[in-house]
C-alpha cells in the first residue's frame, strides 16, 4: 500500500513495516511485525528515524542492550512480566534473566489516513505474556506532521487490563535500584550522540538531569563524519502532572518520559492507562532557547493531529 501525498509517501512493506518518506528521505520505518527472539520482548518500534535532511537519529540492537530499538513503547516491570526485553530487575536479587519476556503483538490497523503534510495511523495490539496469555489490549495512534524546518512524531496509547487480575506496573527503581526508572516511550540515540547536550526548562546538562520533572526535555547530539548536530525535543502531552525523565548522555544517548519512574501503578481488571507524547526532530543544535521554542510549539500537538482513542 502506497499513499502519495505531495512530498509524503507511506508504504506498507509486505506486512512487516510502514515507511514514511518525505521528498526522498525515509523519515521513519515503523516495524509492526518484528522478527526478534522472545528474549528481546518482541514489540513494534520506530527505526530508522531521520531528520528532514536525512540525518540518522536512532540506533537498533546495540551490543550493550540488544533490546533497545529506535523508539519503542517498552515496559520492564509489568507485574511479573517483562515487556522491555532481556533481564528483569528484582528486589533483593538484582538483574536476573527470568522466563518472563512477553511480546506486544500487532493485531491490525484500524485506519491509515494521509494528507498533504501529515499521516495518522490507528492500530490495535495485544500484550501477550510469556505464558501465552493476553494481559492487555492496546489501542495505539501515531502520526507525523511535517513542517518547514522539522517534523514531529505524535504518539498516543491506551491499554486495558484483560488478564483478570490486578497488574502493578513499576520500574527497576520501584524494585530498589536508584535512578533506573525507565519504562515507557523509550528512545536510544546513535553512538555518536554520547556526551550530548540535554535541555529542560531553565536547566541544561547531562546525566545529572536523570529523574528531573518537566513537561519537555530536549537532546542534542553530534553526528560522525560531517560536523553537524541534530536535536530531538520530547514533549509529554499526557496531562497536568509533570513527568519524570529517564535520560542518559555519558554512557550512551537515551531519553524516556517515565510515568512509572518511582511509583507503582496498579491496574485493576478492566481498567486502562493512557499516555500521549510528541517528539520533534530538528536539524542542528537548537540550543536551550531554541529547544524551549520548539517545545512550546509542539505542546498539545497530539490533540491537534491525532484523533481521540475513544473514536476507535
Amino acid at each position: 500500500m502506497t499513499e502519495p501525498t505531495g512530498g509524503l509517501r507511506l508504504t506498507d512493506e509486505r506486512g512487516r513495516g510502514l515507511t514514511l518518506t518525505h521528498d526522498g528521505v525515509d523519515l521513519f520505518r515503523y516495524v509492526y511485525g518484528p522478527w526478534d527472539r522472545q528474549l528481546e520482548s518482541p514489540r513494534p518500534y520506530f527505526h530508522p528515524l531521520r531528520t528532514l535532511s536525512g540525518r540518522l537519529v536512532s540506533l537498533y540492537r546495540p551490543w550493550d542492550h540488544v533490546w533497545h530499538k529506535g523508539i519503542a513503547w517498552s515496559l520492564p516491570n509489568v507485574g511479573a512480566q517483562n515487556f522491555w526485553g532481556g533481564v528483569t530487575y528484582v528486589r533483593g536479587r538484582g538483574y536476573v534473566q527470568e522466563d518472563n519476556n512477553g511480546a506486544i503483538v500487532h493485531t491490525g490497523f484500524d485506519t491509515i489516513d494521509a494528507g498533504d503534510d501529515r499521516v495518522t495511523v490507528r492500530e490495535s495490539l495485544t500484550w501477550v505474556a510469556s505464558t501465552g496469555e493476553p494481559w492487555f489490549t492496546e489501542r495505539r495512534t501515531f502520526g507525523a506532521l511535517v513542517e518547514r524546518d522539522s517534523w514531529t512524531l505524535a504518539y498516543a496509547t491506551e491499554f486495558t487490563n484483560v488478564s483478570g487480575a490486578t497488574v502493578p506496573i513499576g520500574s527497576p527503581t520501584t524494585e530498589g535500584r536508584p535512578n533506573a526508572g525507565y519504562g515507557g516511550l523509550f528512545w536510544r540515540g546513535p553512538r555518536s550522540f554520547s556526551d550530548g547536550r540535554v535541555y529542560m526548562e531553565g536547566r541544561q546538562g547531562g546525566d545529572e538531569l536523570m529523574g528531573e520533572r518537566g513537561r519537555w526535555l530536549a537532546y542534542a547530539g553530534d553526528h560522525d563524519e560531517d560536523d553537524v548536530a541534530s536535536t530531538l525535543v520530547f514533549v509529554d502531552d499526557s496531562g497536568a502532572e509533570q513527568v519524570q525523565w529517564f535520560v542518559r548522555s555519558g554512557m550512551y544517548a537515551c531519553v524516556c518520559p517515565a510515568p512509572f519512574f518511582d511509583v507503582v501503578r496498579p491496574v485493576e481488571p478492566g481498567a486502562s492507562l493512557a499516555f500521549r507524547y510528541a517528539v520533534t526532530f530538528a536539524d542542528g543544535d537548537t540550543g536551550p532557547d531554541g529547544a524551549a521554542r520548539v517545545a512550546a510549539a509542539t505542546a498539545g500537538i497530539t490533540s491537534r493531529i491525532l484523533p481521540s482513542l475513544q473514536e476507535q
